[in-house]
């Protein structure tokens, strides 16, 4: 009996493990979604492509294995380019399959006559085409290889109609073999870790900043050990963040929160960074790391090290590895007397939020935006997960959320690509399908991908879409009145949209809410409908972000 080249590309993703698929039909590439219907892989299909990769890359996020996505020829590669960057700018590890026209129409001007692989090149790790049909299984292995080795990232296979659709032998196909254990992971040298433990030692003042490095490493277990064997205090990014509980003695919150008041108040005299890089989420130029403070960075890239920032010390070394050995080394020694350091980094990086909480609205009889984040948060700190999509709405997010434990938060990255939320919080609920997951979006960043309410329906995937709606471009608009004031608004304001209603004609359950007190109740019967649902709630448009305030001023400088 011969099998398709598609046929050939499924059975492989079965053997490599792959449950879900993320994609949008075209004949192009039809065989490879009937081959995995054969293999019974769950063929979760969008309503543009867009959203496909971004689902692809929450899964991968979420879950550590590659998001698979298979799109079809032409504009289905290209409608699928910014969730690859998104994924490539924080090193996701994702794989995404495109089809292509017949390799005999060349120059022909046949249907979708485009190239993706020159097109993938700049913003994946690896990038080929398949022009022979029985090294599919061969490729398609090597491109989890290429997505998964040393630093992950997105890669991009490209498989053209007639190969994928030409029949072979299984006999004849050389089937790769799917190793059953992890290569062997960087470790640094017992002479690197003695000369780590000396400097955090040595410090007063010590903090580590762990970034999403540490989660993709499986090693967030480890990051509690080394903090409570050293006392050393912890912020943290992305889905690394609640590795160490948000509230308690050394778990003092995110980047931009807690990160940026360490900064301004009690300034840290060593920083650790494990998996983390120098750039937008370290405050960028304006760092939230100390000038005067000694930095040790650890990382599996060597070419990541000291880019951007000053480091002292910097190591090549799995961050888990890492962790593994230092820990280890730690355990025999007398570590000093930390309890003033965490109590005042506590107090520093609880400051903000404080503030912020008690501050009024702009508009007395509006809603806070903070305070809707602050509701979605605490509605999910002990089983759920978040998702936050949006400008200034996902800067509320960031210093609202209390994270109590790790992979439960999937925020922007480096691309700051709005239209991830639905995506993300569809993906979300595939990997914790047990668990609440509620999107905090703005109503700008909602429209993006709006038509995946169609697609949670038709997938039975039950998420909880909260539309912070401040009828705006919150983000930009906010920018325009700080740096050139309020008659300088352009292009950045909205309808007060019943963002509800429109996702109620897709079949889901919606609420409309514009009293502050009605905020958790409405999310409440939202989650116990069973059914994706859309809380809509009308905020003050004329609330900044603190962020923002930050970014605007020192722009206008």
């Amino acid at each position: 009996m011969t099998i398709t080249g598609g046929a050939a590309a499924a059975r492989v993703l079965k053997q490599l493990g792959v449950r879900n698929l993320f994609g949008l039909h075209g004949g192009h590439v039809d065989p490879i979604f009937q081959g995995c219907y054969d293999e019974d892989i769950r063929i979760v299909d969008t309503r543009h492509e867009q959203a496909a990769g971004h689902m692809a890359d929450a899964w991968a996020r979420l879950t550590g294995q590659p998001g698979v996505a298979v799109v079809t020829a032409g504009p289905g590669v290209t409608d699928i380019v910014t969730a690859v960057a998104n994924a490539h700018l924080d090193c996701v590890p994702m794989v995404v399959i495109g089809g292509r026209y017949a390799l005999g129409e060349e120059e022909t001007m046949p249907l979708q006559e485009m190239h993706g692989v020159p097109l993938m090149q700049s913003i994946t790790k690896w990038s080929r085409a398949v022009h022979d049909p029985a090294r599919i299984p061969e490729y398609v292995a090597l491109a989890f290889h290429q997505a998964t080795s040393g630093r992950p990232g997105p890669v991009f296979l490209e498989i053209p109609a007639d190969v994928l659709a030409a029949k072979m032998e299984p006999d004849s196909l050389r089937w790769p073999a799917v190793p059953e254990a992890q290569p062997s992971r960087p470790r640094p040298s017992a002479e690197a870790v003695e000369g780590v433990l000396d400097m955090i030692a040595q410090a007063e003042r010590p903090l580590i900043m762990a970034g999403r490095g540490v989660w993709f490493a499986g090693a967030t277990a480890e990051l509690s050990d080394f903090a409570e064997a050293t006392d050393t205090p912890v912020i943290a990014n992305g889905q690394t963040r609640g590795a160490v509980p948000e509230g308690s003695p050394l778990g003092l919150g995110g980047f931009l929160g807690a990160g940026r008041a360490l900064a301004m108040g009690a300034q840290p005299d060593l920083v650790l960074m494990l998996g983390a890089r120098f750039g937008l989420f370290t405050g960028g130029r304006q760092s939230i790391v100390p000038p005067t403070a000694r930095v040790i960075q650890i990382d599996v890239e060597p070419e990541e090290l000291g880019r951007g920032g000053r480091v002292d010390a910097g190591i090549t070394a799995d961050c888990r590895e890492a962790l593994r050995a230092l820990t280890a080394a730690a355990s025999p020694r007398q570590w000093p007397d930390r309890s003033q350091w965490l109590q005042a980094a506590a107090t520093a990086a609880g400051a903000a939020r404080a503030m912020i909480a008690q501050s009024p609205s702009a508009s007395s009889d509006c809603i806070h935006p903070y305070t809707v984040a602050a509701e979605v948060s605490a509605l999910i700190e002990d089983k759920g997960v978040l998702c936050v999509d949006g400008g200034d709405t996902f800067v509320w997010g960031e210093l609202a959320l209390n994270a109590q434990r790790p992979g439960r938060y999937l925020g922007h990255g480096y691309l700051g690509c709005l239209g991830i939320g639905l995506p993300f919080a569809l993906a979300a609920k595939l990997a914790h399908p047990d668990e609440p997951v509620i999107l905090l979006t703005g109503d700008g960043s909602i429209g993006l991908n709006f038509t995946e309410f169609d697609t949670a329906m038709r997938h039975d995937l039950p998420i909880v879409v909260v539309v912070n709606n401040d009828a705006a471009w919150g983000m930009c608009k906010h920018e325009q009145m700080v740096s050139l004031g309020a008659d300088r608004v352009i292009g950045t304001e909205l309808g007060p949209t019943r963002y509800e209603k429109a996702a109620e004609a897709f079949g889901v359950y919606a609420e409309f809410v514009e009293d502050g007190d009605g905020i958790r109740p409405a999310i409440e019967r939202a989650i116990a409908s069973g059914r994706p649902a859309c809380v809509n709630i009308m905020t003050d448009p004329n609330a900044i972000s603190p962020a923002q305030a930050a970014l605007a001023v020192a722009g206008s400088a």
